[in-house]
């Protein structure tokens, strides 16, 4: 009736809920109003502000909060409730004592914890709860009605919270055991041990709903590996400690019913009184010790009493200890037994102290297999990566040695392995970026890339919108020292903007004989450029551009890359510039037009040094003519034996091609016409 009655009442908007604040309308959750005067009684966790509810949201922060918090109270609280067996104490006088300092010491931290049981009860009628007929899709409604939260808080787990809450051990030690005497005295240990396991328990039991709320609000239990292995070892410690404190009580109840035995044939001289230490002082119980043979019966040598599995308490004085040392042990006991799953005790003949082996026995298996389990998931999770890149190194060795290839392939082959080892561990990070929404992706690109993209100069002019679309397209790519990042006359299908690392770049103008050019790519330069012009072209062709330098790696590389595809994208944003400047910053930058504008500035220069001697040749000549007296130049060359020697060398000095250029100056004349010169990107708009 409930459910029905909750899906006719209206949803609110988040446009409500401002109504509502406008309006002067209660900020309380439980109390918020519709527009029309009627009490709202489910709301969505994102339509109230957060910073005014009274009601709590199940899935919000301050409950997750609050549940972590109140599972590490749990927790300690698993751990201080054994220690309440500790508090009997063996005398040597033969008489069983209470630590009175253990007593208060745990008094006051059990008591602490119990205040989070009472506070988490304080949530459970503050939070709300998710309506289960909108559970079909999404997240669902919370119901906000303080009275239905409290209705189905109370019909629920609110018994069992109250229950767990009590303060049933210190209530015992401190107001029932005191008052009772005699046989009450003894069966008292009865009662608190039994009290204990029963709260004990039932709070074992609340840690399960609570460790589901936790993975329901963050998906796990731990983030990290390491945690989630300490978490169960922990789990698994704390069942040893366990079963150390109840094998500790049982050693003292075996060794006090070895008393009550030799107390029963001793009647009426012995009472069951005098094994309570506050009979100390009685002269009957003093008479009746001396004349006891109470230590020799009641001794682990002896046939007259078996104590089984409890024998290495009496033997090692373990319930006279003191409580530090008594602890160490009893934990040690209960480790060992658990790991080995009881195979080394040695049990008696009674009922109870069998079935305490059988329940460490069947404890210490399920607990160890889930302990081995649950670590070597967590162990594993952290080499996961390791061992599949180990398997794929063997794959590879074995694929080389079936093809048979050469050493230096070899070598070049496991070089690039362990590399992309060492720089990505294994982690695809495109797969990992392609699974997440796009704003997302996008932040992350510019987080990686940006500074990147930005020592790059051509990138420099570009507005943020155009990088946050170039950082996008950036795919990493690495290479190691001797790799080839491209050869020349090889078709360019990307644009490789380098990260870290040198390479070097040459060229031999395709492969004409005497020309070589070389240069050293570092941090923030670029290769492939051959892509640009072909991607800004208007009418771009299917054929990819051929490479003019061949690329290799010096050092080990990484660098971004842009793919013909990707780098048409960007070259579409260039053309939107209308920029000289970016037209002048690619020159300057590409290695491209730097060669060619050497070679073109040492052709100029060798040009204008062979001009500038002909010149002086003939400004010498025509010097030398001027001091021959009557004669004229043709005479001169008519009549060559009357002309001075040094006329008729600067004669043939001007005639000759060879020999009035220089000899040095030849060749390179003719650079600059062999040379192509690149094409020019076309950095204009279409329009």
């Amino acid at each position: 009736m409930d459910n029905n009655k909750e899906s006719h009442l209206s949803m609110v908007s988040f446009n409500e809920v401002s109504n509502d604040k406008q309006k002067g309308g209660k900020d309380a959750i439980g109390n918020k109003s519709s527009e029309d005067g009627r009490e709202l009684s489910r709301v969505f966790s994102e339509d109230y502000d957060a910073a005014e509810i009274l009601v709590l949201d199940p899935r919000g922060h301050r409950v997750n909060t609050w549940n972590k918090i109140f599972l590490a109270a749990c927790l300690l609280s698993l751990f201080v409730d054994p220690l309440f067996f500790y508090l009997p104490v063996a005398k040597k006088d033969k008489c069983i004592d209470m630590s009175v300092g253990l007593e208060v010491f745990l008094t006051i931290i059990r008591s602490l914890i119990d205040a989070f049981y009472i506070i988490q009860i304080y949530f459970r009628f503050q939070t709300a709860y998710i309506a289960p007929s909108s559970r079909v899709s999404g997240r669902g409604e919370l119901i906000i009605d303080s009275s239905k939260i409290a209705s189905k808080y109370m019909r629920r787990d609110f018994w069992l919270d109250l229950m767990a809450a009590q303060p049933l051990p210190q209530v015992l030690i401190w107001a029932v055991i005191p008052n009772l005497k005699g046989s009450q005295m003894i069966a008292s240990r009865h009662i608190l041990r039994l009290a204990s396991i029963f709260q004990y328990l039932l709070r074992l039991y609340l840690i399960y709903p609570l460790s589901s709320e936790i993975v329901k609000a963050n998906g796990v239990m731990m983030e990290k590996a390491w945690a989630g292995a300490a978490y169960n070892l922990m789990l698994y410690m704390l069942a040893s400690h366990v079963l150390g404190s109840s094998w500790y009580l049982l050693s003292i109840e075996r060794q006090n019913e070895c008393w009550k035995k030799v107390c029963t044939l001793q009647y009426p001289h012995c009472q069951y009184r005098y094994l309570d230490c506050q009979s100390m002082g009685d002269p009957d119980r003093i008479a009746w010790l001396r004349s006891s043979n109470l230590s020799s019966l009641c001794d682990q040598s002896s046939d007259f009493f078996q104590f089984g599995i409890f024998a290495d308490a009496l033997n090692l004085e373990v319930t006279a200890s003191k409580f530090f040392n008594k602890y160490c042990y009893c934990l040690w006991w209960g480790l060992r037994n658990l790991s080995s799953v009881g195979q080394n005790l040695l049990t008696g003949t009674r009922v109870a102290e069998i079935n305490f082996a059988v329940i460490i026995a069947v404890l210490g298996l399920v607990l160890f297999a889930l302990l081995i389990g649950n670590m070597q998931t967590y162990l594993q999770s952290t080499t996961t990566r390791l061992e599949e890149w180990r398997i794929r190194r063997t794959d590879t060795e074995r694929w080389m040695h079936h093809r048979q290839l050469p050493r230096y392939l070899k070598q070049n082959v496991r070089r690039h392995e362990q590399f992309r080892w060492v720089a990505t561990r294994g982690v695809d990070e495109e797969t990992i970026l392609r699974d997440l929404p796009i704003d997302l992706r996008r932040d992350i690109k510019r987080h990686l890339c940006l500074n990147l993209v930005r020592q790059v100069p051509l990138f420099d002019q570009m507005d943020e919108r155009m990088l946050d679309a170039i950082c996008e397209r950036l795919k990493p790519s690495l290479f190691t020292p001797g790799a080839c990042v491209v050869r020349e006359g090889d078709l360019v299908n990307e644009m490789l903007f380098i990260v870290r690392g040198r390479l070097d770049s040459c060229t031999t103008n395709g492969g004409r004989t005497g020309f070589f050019n070389t240069c050293r790519l570092g941090s923030g330069d670029f290769c492939g450029e051959e892509l640009l012009p072909w991607a800004l072209d208007p009418r771009p062709t299917v054929v990819l551009p051929s490479s003019t330098r061949t690329v290799k790696a010096i050092t080990e590389v990484e660098a971004f890359a842009l793919i013909a595809g990707d780098l048409k994208f960007v070259a579409a944003q260039f053309r939107r510039l209308h920029s000289k400047q970016l037209r002048h910053t690619f020159r300057f930058h590409s290695h491209q037009w730097r060669t060619w504008a050497a070679c073109f500035i040492q052709a100029a220069w060798f040009r204008y040094k062979r001009i500038k001697e002909t010149s002086e040749l003939k400004r010498k000549e025509n010097l030398m003519m001027a001091f021959v007296p009557g004669t004229t130049g043709s005479e001169h060359f008519s009549a060559p034996l009357q002309a001075p020697k040094g006329t008729m060398y600067a004669a043939k000095l001007a005639s000759s091609p060879r020999k009035g250029r220089s000899l040095r100056y030849g060749p390179e004349l003719d650079i600059l016409g062999s040379l192509r010169k690149p094409l020019e990107p076309d950095f204009t708009d279409d329009e």
